[in-house]
């Protein structure tokens, strides 16, 4: 039977954009269908664009309010939210250039604006037309999931949908979640002026993240006046001469102008009458196999909408699978074994691997923990910037197994680590080529080095070799 496109793509985000682009770019014939009317995803509207956005403006607010640490003294007199917003939006307006409707028709995409669903295992309806392909790739994201807390509906919150669009800074915000979303957003809040009560639910705040590296951000944090209740949920939501009460599973009452949810996500799965194209879906998302098929094998998933890592960068990667799959032969597999991601708090904290607990479970003792603080490395002492650590997890042969970081430019300084991670490269290749001076990537080369360090203090018998044999030089004058 004769289709009509050799890939249709339900989403405009990060993994449906890569997917369109590439596929059309490769002169297969492509429709791309996104129900907002604008392309980009969570991602460039209400996700890694905009808070980093937010994150730098608070940045500055802090640099200004701390200056005097380096004879700089001068006082923020007012900060206006609206402004700071402002470049949020003409950050995402820049960015939306690239994703216009425009450029996508111009590489050959058809673009289509709507909201549809399927009718069958090969076609979707959408504007009252029924388009047939060879391949579907289902990329419709998520979006913040609402946790049952009484009276949280009644009395209003905001989520990352919505709090780019404030108008007014609250003067006192609780954010309910301390991951990555609750953290970065709390402090770029309060860098900006908000009073900021993050609720963490667990012991600690980042919970995937290794705990000594989560520590150092919680202590941040709570340094720059940020209250930080672990092991802490919200038991009821209601409200108070205006403002918005949250009673605690402790007890505790908190008083606030504004709830920030961050609090976890779900698919956005509902409209797309599925179970008509055989598609299965979980807990997390649709469900797929290692080739990113869905239970329907022309329909492929990718991004945020099958769960697993939900970043971009993967969303990304998880397209380039797809479009080799969907549009040729469906061999390549996804390969999940070097992922990084970064939160971009300040202190930055990044991470690819396994933990030492993961590594420890798995390999035993057998594993080397190598350790360098950013206080050792004098371009972050120069920078004012030696708080944190790199901490590499290893085999006694120099194989990685894991690294993280919590310091300055975490999210760049991890890059060789990744490059090496990829390619099987050991440890003792980041100390092998020459680092310039005075950078924060000496980090890595001297984090390599303690596996060196480590093994000459363990080896007695060399130790006792190479006395001998200086003892002997000296003792014949040479």
């Amino acid at each position: 039977m004769a289709v009509d496109y050799d890939l249709v793509v339900i989403g405009g985000g990060s993994a449906g954009l890569v997917a369109a682009s590439a596929g059309a770019q490769l002169n297969a014939k492509v429709a791309l269908i996104e129900k907002e009317p604008k392309l980009g995803g969570d991602c460039l509207h209400y996700g890694c664009v905009p808070s980093k956005s937010l994150i730098h403006a608070g940045r500055i607010a802090h640099d200004v309010r701390t200056a005097a640490a380096y004879g700089i003294h001068t006082d923020i007199r007012e900060i206006r939210i609206r402004e700071a917003l402002g470049h949020v939006h003409q950050v995402i307006d820049t960015i939306q250039e690239h994703d216009s409707t425009e450029r996508f028709e111009s590489l050959g995409v058809e673009v289509i604006y709507g909201e549809g669903q399927f009718v069958d295992g090969r076609t979707f309806a959408v504007n009252g037309r029924s388009l047939q392909a060879r391949s579907f790739l289902i990329a419709t994201g998520g979006r913040p999931s609402l946790p049952s807390i009484p009276g949280l509906r009644e009395v209003g919150y905001l989520t990352n949908l919505t709090v780019f669009s404030l108008q007014e800074l609250p003067a006192a915000i609780a954010v309910i979640g301390a991951g990555p979303i609750g953290c970065e957003l709390g402090q770029a809040l309060a860098r900006l002026g908000s009073q900021v009560t993050i609720l963490a639910s667990r012991d600690q705040i980042l919970p995937q993240e290794e705990p000594e590296a989560a520590r150092v951000v919680q202590h941040q944090l709570e340094a720059e006046g940020i209250c930080v209740l672990t092991n802490t949920r919200a038991a009821e939501a209601r409200s108070q001469e205006g403002r918005k009460v949250l009673i605690t599973n402790t007890g505790e009452t908190l008083v606030v102008d504004e709830i920030l949810l961050a609090a976890g996500r779900m698919p956005n799965v509902e409209s797309l009458n599925l179970q008509a194209a055989g598609v299965q879906v979980g807990k997390q998302g649709i469900l797929v196999n290692e080739k990113l098929q869905t239970s329907n094998r022309r329909i492929y998933a990718a991004g945020d909408v099958i769960g697993g890592y939900q970043f971009t960068h993967v969303a990304g990667y998880e397209a380039t699978v797809v479009l080799q799959n969907a549009l040729f032969f469906p061999t390549k597999k996804a390969d999940y074994r070097v992922i990084p991601w970064a939160t971009f708090t300040e202190p930055e904290l990044a991470r690819v691997g396994l933990t030492e607990e993961q590594a420890r479970k798995r390999y035993g003792d057998e594993i080397a923990v190598l350790r360098q603080e950013f206080a050792g490395v004098d371009r972050a002492l120069a920078e004012g910037a030696g708080l944190g650590f790199a901490k590499f997890i290893t085999r006694p042969d120099g194989e990685i197994l894991g690294a993280h970081m919590v310091g300055p430019s975490a999210g760049e300084l991890i890059h060789e680590v990744v490059l090496a991670m990829s390619y099987r490269l050991k440890v003792g290749t980041l100390k092998s080529f020459i680092h310039v001076y005075p950078t924060l990537s000496e980090i890595n080369s001297k984090t390599a080095l303690q596996l060196t360090k480590q093994s000459y203090a363990a080896n007695d018998r060399l130790q006792g070799l190479l006395r001998r044999f200086f003892d002997f030089r000296r003792s014949i004058g040479r």
